[in-house]
């Protein structure tokens, strides 16, 4: 009760236009229930449907979407708190997001189903499996035996089939992963288990798994290669997703700007960070030669071996500053438990510069490495150039996000990365504001950054929308922003072929300027402290940021809220 008042406290009393600060720090909601048990009945179906694209799963799920979504349709909205409100917005936005997907499956697989169709009744034997149902082992032989050879027809048959657009092959291919799973599921529950089963089996099966392999690498080649996108000598090769695609995804993020809006604004962030780099190059006497500069600059770096300790300089002298202007509440817990790891030369490629959280990822090079990657690995993170990153993966960053996120509102599941990449950014932003760069070189580093955040919305929408291949990519960053070479190709292959959706390079800084417009509405109207603010963000999980906005505000919710905050004014 005691801990609860105090974070009453930390709001005054009678803010004008601000969300009274007892439903800011309530740990559930109105529809908190409703999200738990989904996500609980999910994860029950999850684990029992496993087939992937099999017509079954994608039945249940659909039923279990649509019934989840009548559920929170009939719940009284308009009687909800703010916290209540922006739940059921973000949950109804999950749950139709989710069937939207899968009627895109069920489309694409309705156009590869004559692909398959003779492989249902592996589908059928998983079906009982699941329940340990005892098989006539001979008739499986004969199903997987007819199978085989209606499987060896159609692939004698592909040769005159039509070429299909990359993502109907890749739902065919994927298609026929999940049958061979089916396969091996059942196979390997009664193997040995049922004597008679393996020795009617084993050899139907055998052969089956192995025709579903050729089979798939079958289908490969049905691609459309007009459709495909081709090696522009980078060897790295996406799939961009067009125009449509990019509004609806920003959409679903509330993110009402155009890709070509969102290109612009980055053109104009571009400009600004072009006038401080010029204004730091000519301190350091190198006039409008910035690349002069910066080069002066890559060469600060610490020699092998004293890379963690430079680290934990930078991470102590920006955890210092931030207590000295009471910036943020740090809990003793979260800057006791971080630990450092360094990253492999092979994580590297893909990862040039650190990753953050409660683990800190160290990039810099390793006596493997050829000489030319170890200076540029050096070069492209030398402290000044870290001054800026150390904050942003540490704490106020990625690791004090993922504290609190674990201890507020856990129950909320609307990550985006315009809330986590954004407000890590956003701290860039604030500190370079409260004069924490100390120096001309300092400024070029967090100046560095700055620049790279506004090329990864110029590089990765232009690449989406078809304009860009790979290589211009990798050009612009080391022209534009001054990259090593070898970091920038990572930095695009990491864009385009790792884990990342479309949306995420360019939510570094649409969302930290999302955030810095609150704070000018919020914090420079003295409606609230620094310490007020950024506290009240930590309190409430990840969610797009003009949600949370509401939240702040107390602005008008509708049952079906659409995007309409313009937050760029620069």
């Amino acid at each position: 009760m005691k801990k609860h008042l105090l974070c009453l406290l930390l709001l005054p009393a009678g803010l004008t236009g601000v969300a009274q600060t007892g439903l800011l720090f309530r740990q559930t909601s109105e529809v908190h229930h409703l999200m738990v048990n989904f996500e609980a009945d999910r994860g029950s179906l999850m684990r029992f449907y496993t087939i992937a694209n099999s017509p079954e799963r994608r039945e249940r799920l659909k039923e279990f979407y649509t019934s989840y979504l009548k559920q929170l349709e009939e719940l009284p909205f308009e009687t909800f708190s703010q916290g209540g409100k922006v739940d059921y917005i973000l949950f109804k936005r999950n749950l139709e997001d989710a069937l939207y997907q899968l009627s895109v499956e069920e489309k694409e697989y309705n156009q590869i189903r004559k692909y398959v169709a003779m492989a249902d009744p592996l589908y059928e034997l998983e079906k009982k499996r699941r329940r340990g149902y005892t098989l006539n082992s001979e008739e499986v032989a004969q199903t997987l035996n007819q199978v085989r050879r209606q499987m060896e027809e159609a692939m004698q048959q592909l040769s005159r089939q039509p070429s299909l657009p990359p993502e109907i092959i890749n739902r065919a291919v994927e298609t026929v992963g999940g049958l061979k799973n089916a396969l091996r599921s059942v196979y390997g529950f009664y193997n040995q288990y049922d004597p008679l089963f393996t020795w009617w089996v084993q050899k139907p099966c055998q052969q089956l798994d192995t025709l579903l392999g050729a089979y798939a690498q079958a289908l490969k080649k049905k691609t459309d290669m007009a459709r495909l996108p081709k090696d522009d000598g980078s060897g790295i090769i996406g799939q961009p997703i067009g125009r449509d695609e990019i509004i609806r995804q920003l959409r679903l993020e509330f993110i009402p700007y155009t890709p070509e809006e969102l290109i612009d604004i980055a053109q104009k962030e571009f400009a600004w960070c072009d006038r401080e780099m010029l204004k730091a190059s000519a301190e350091l006497g190198f006039g409008n030669d910035w690349k002069k500069a910066l080069e002066k600059v890559k060469q600060s770096f610490v020699p092998p071996g004293r890379q963690p300790e430079a680290m934990l300089d930078l991470y102590n002298q920006s955890v210092d500053f931030l207590k000295k202007n009471d910036l943020i509440t740090i809990p003793p817990l979260a800057e006791e438990t971080w630990r450092m790891r360094m990253m492999t030369p092979e994580q590297q490629l893909v990862s040039p510069f650190f990753l953050g959280g409660e683990l800190f990822q160290i990039s810099y090079p390793t006596q493997s490495m050829d000489h030319e990657d170890k200076l540029m690995s050096m070069r492209g993170n030398n402290p000044h150039f870290s001054r800026a990153t150390v904050h942003h993966e540490l704490i106020a960053g990625h690791h004090l996000q993922q504290f609190m996120n674990n201890r507020n509102k856990a129950y909320r599941n609307f990550r985006t990365p315009f809330w986590t990449e954004g407000w890590a950014l956003y701290w860039e932003m604030i500190l370079w504001d409260m004069n924490f760069p100390r120096n001309a070189e300092d400024r070029i580093g967090m100046l560095f950054w700055r620049m790279h955040r506004c090329a990864r919305i110029i590089f990765s929408l232009n690449y989406h929308l078809g304009v860009w291949t790979p290589r211009q990519c990798i050009d612009f960053l080391v022209d534009r922003v001054g990259h090593e070479r070898a970091n920038a190709e990572g930095e695009v292959r990491r864009s385009f072929t790792g884990r990342y959706g479309p949306l995420y390079q360019l939510a570094y800084m649409m969302g930290a300027l999302q955030f810095y417009a609150l704070k000018k509405e919020l914090v420079d109207s003295g409606k609230m402290t620094y310490k007020q603010f950024h506290d009240a963000v930590m309190a409430e999980n990840s969610m797009p940021v003009e949600l949370l906005r509401a939240l702040l505000t107390n602005a008008p919710l509708s049952r079906n809220f659409s995007t309409q905050w313009r937050f760029y004014g620069r």
